[in-house]
């Protein structure tokens, strides 16, 4: 049966795509067929919210009727509504149907047409209204009327969620709504601040120079440039947007892309040119020379008219959108307490464990108990917009090692918001000195001096290895720039094994479309013991039941049973034996192939009666030969997701970032090792 919500607001400015964002990450997380259904739209526009949802939580997306429709037939398009998101629930597990924006279906009505919608529909309301600029008893009195409205159309209230409230008016205003699962989200100017794109819609421009990718970051203000350069200069603030006329752009935009890269003035958030003029040939070239990544935007509206459409613009969430996303994402689930609604929705989690579902478990664990993790390569674009989701989002605490006006400025002109993140520079006095006095008493024994400790530990993977070892930080991740031996090689020396350990070494959680599987050493050791293999199965084990894999170890080989002999085999067959007297709980089996290892059918023919063949979620393999080849065979003929390698087995946790990684990647890995640090 799908379970499904029916947000419905009671006026305009609600900011609904906050609350449909945070149920759509809740709902797939536990399901995994997600569907997001808008029973009425704009005529001849896409549907950003839809777009939205789609594009980041992979559901489906349908829409019902128009505004024009409703208007001419009103029965007619009920029913098609109707008709519209039977379809759609019907593929799907969870259906998110977002109600109208107050624009076109008749105000006055409004609520009443969503309310009888939620009825024919039969899914629970989850009541939205706006608390700002509204008393407490304001607000109270008008859900009040919409819960009465809800009744009087036979329609179930799930829940209120309040959006716009002033942070010291909330508990007056819950306590003033009285209805049981009544949810306050704090007004956030962020989330309505227009961004660069929405600028450029606004005044119907183009982009003229700059970067495609930084339309997405937002605009703080505005500020008309009808002065002098030096003049303009003095008032420049952060995120702001310089309007200039194009008349005037060759004295302008060249001092103001440099004041912008520069340190000693704010980065802006992008330029506009009015007026349609061209540029000067030698000025364009200068320009061009620059290389500049801001957007420059050229319209053809004169300054007034272009002004006035930028002051009115607001922002819109679209797939691009991704520091609003992640910043509604992370006001829901600081605000709303997800679980009673899944519980009043019916919501059981699925069997099967999607991509999306296991990256979801990894920020909630990851945000219940926050770690400090340090990012030694702190001048990585990758690492600083990775840095941008996980401060946004609330999933750790970051210290980015680097130089500060360096990373700052940088973080600027990308348009990243890294002010929570703290910046140190590997070549800090008092920690540098710190940090020599203690490598250089772990190492004494390998000959290394004060004066030779005070060199290495300037390197960014020793001090940040440094910072874990002495409490600085809880764990560190790198590798986005370095090899996996620079990142690894300072915890072996300093961080070393954890007690009863013998190995570190390495899994990859491999997300399938259905499940997630453990393959493990595939990145450190290259053709370990039988004692080693051994090790390796029981860290594998006991990392994939930490992050919610139930383990049942396949140890591969390329025989299964007693079928096969040779030394390979031989030694997958000593390391199964050590496995079962380490751990005697644990359902393990080898020497098996994957086929068998991972197929029922298969399993059946060649191991009817073993507990793991057929069903493995681990799998340990012989050496690094077998382990690279078969990840990423996996990752790319079945395309899996591969989240990893998860280094294991040492006293405090240290991972290695692919060079290839993507910023989701990283930001994976970063939860992965806060996690890790919360069991240590």
């Amino acid at each position: 049966m799908t379970s499904a919500v029916y947000i419905a607001a009671t006026g305009a400015a609600t900011r609904k795509a906050t609350v449909t964002l945070g149920l759509a990450e809740l709902l797939s997380g536990k399901v995994r067929r997600l569907g997001v259904y808008r029973p009425v739209v704009e005529d001849g526009r896409v549907d950003s919210i839809i777009e939205t949802v789609v594009s980041r939580f992979n559901a489906r997306g349908a829409t019902g009727v128009t505004y024009g429709e409703v208007h001419r037939d009103p029965a007619r398009a009920t029913a098609d509504i109707v008709a519209a998101y039977r379809a759609l629930a019907a593929v799907c597990d969870a259906v998110i149907v977002v109600g109208t924006d107050f624009t076109d279906v008749g105000a006055p009505t409004e609520f009443e047409f969503n309310a009888v919608l939620a009825s024919h529909l039969g899914t629970p309301v989850l009541l939205l209204a706006a608390g700002h600029g509204r008393r407490p008893e304001e607000v109270a009195a008008g859900v009040a009327v919409a819960a009465k409205e809800l009744a009087a159309e036979h329609a179930a209230l799930l829940g209120v969620a309040i959006t716009r409230v002033d942070p010291g008016e909330a508990e007056a205003v819950r306590a003033a709504v009285g209805i049981e699962r009544t949810f306050v989200i704090p007004e956030e100017p962020r989330l309505y601040a227009p961004t660069v794109g929405d600028l450029m819609a606004a005044c119907s421009g183009t982009l003229f120079r700059g970067d495609s990718q930084q339309l997405g970051r937002e605009v703080s203000g505005l500020a008309v440039g009808a002065m002098s350069l030096p003049h303009i200069l003095e008032r420049l603030s952060e995120g702001q947007t310089v309007i200039i006329p194009s008349d005037r752009a060759a004295a302008l935009l060249p001092g103001l892309l440099a004041a912008h890269s520069a340190a000693t003035f704010p980065a802006l958030s992008g330029i506009v040119m009015t007026g349609g003029l061209d540029l000067p040939e030698p000025v364009l070239r200068l320009v061009d020379g620059m290389a500049p990544k801001l957007p420059v935007i050229a319209t053809d509206l004169d300054t007034f008219e272009c002004a006035t459409r930028l002051g009115r613009a607001e922002g819109r969430f679209s797939p691009t959108s991704t520091g609003k996303i992640d910043l509604a994402l992370r006001l829901f689930s600081e605000n709303v307490d997800g679980e009673r609604l899944l519980e009043r929705l019916h919501v059981t989690r699925s069997s099967a464990v999607t991509p999306l579902m296991f990256e979801y478990d990894l920020l909630e664990r990851a945000r219940g108990d926050r770690r400090v993790i340090v990012l030694p390569e702190g001048g990585e674009e990758r690492i600083l917009r990775a840095s941008d989701t996980l401060l946004r989002r609330g999933v750790a605490d970051l210290v980015l090692l680097g130089e500060q006006d360096e990373i700052r400025t940088r973080a600027a002109e990308l348009g990243l918001d890294l002010e929570a993140a703290r910046v140190i520079s590997p070549y800090d006095r008092e920690l540098r000195d710190r940090f020599a006095l203690e490598y250089a008493r772990i190492r004494s024994h390998k000959g290394v001096s004060l004066e030779l400790a005070r060199d290495t530990v300037t390197d960014v993977s020793y001090f940040g290895t440094l910072m874990v070892q002495l409490g600085l930080a809880d764990g560190m991740v790198s590798g986005a720039a370095h090899t996996t031996a620079h990142t690894i090689r300072p915890p072996f020396e300093i961080i070393r094994t954890a007690p009863g350990t013998a190995i570190v070494s390495s899994v990859f959680f491999m997300c399938l479309e259905d499940r997630v599987l453990v393959y493990g050493d595939c990145a450190i050791n290259p053709d370990p013991t039988a004692e080693q293999l051994a090790d390796i199965a029981v860290q594998s084990a006991v990392t994939a039941a930490a992050f919610g894999v139930e383990p049942r170890v396949a140890m591969l080989s390329y025989s299964t049973g007693t079928s096969g002999s040779g030394a390979e085999v031989e030694k997958v067959r000593r390391a199964t034996a050590l496995v079962r007297e380490l751990r005697p709980d644990l359902l393990v089996e080898g020497p098996i192939q994957y086929d068998a290892a991972a197929d029922e059918t298969v399993a059946r023919a060649k191991m009817p009666d073993s507990e793991v063949a057929g069903r493995a979620t681990v799998f340990v393999v012989p050496n690094l030969d077998t382990g690279n080849n078969l990840y990423k065979a996996v990752q790319r003929s079945a395309g899996a997701v591969a989240v990893g390698p998860v280094l294991q087995g040492l006293r405090k946790p240290v991972n290695d970032l692919s060079r290839g990684a993507t910023v989701q990647d990283i930001v994976n890995t970063v939860a992965i090792t806060a996690i890790q640090a919360q069991g240590a």
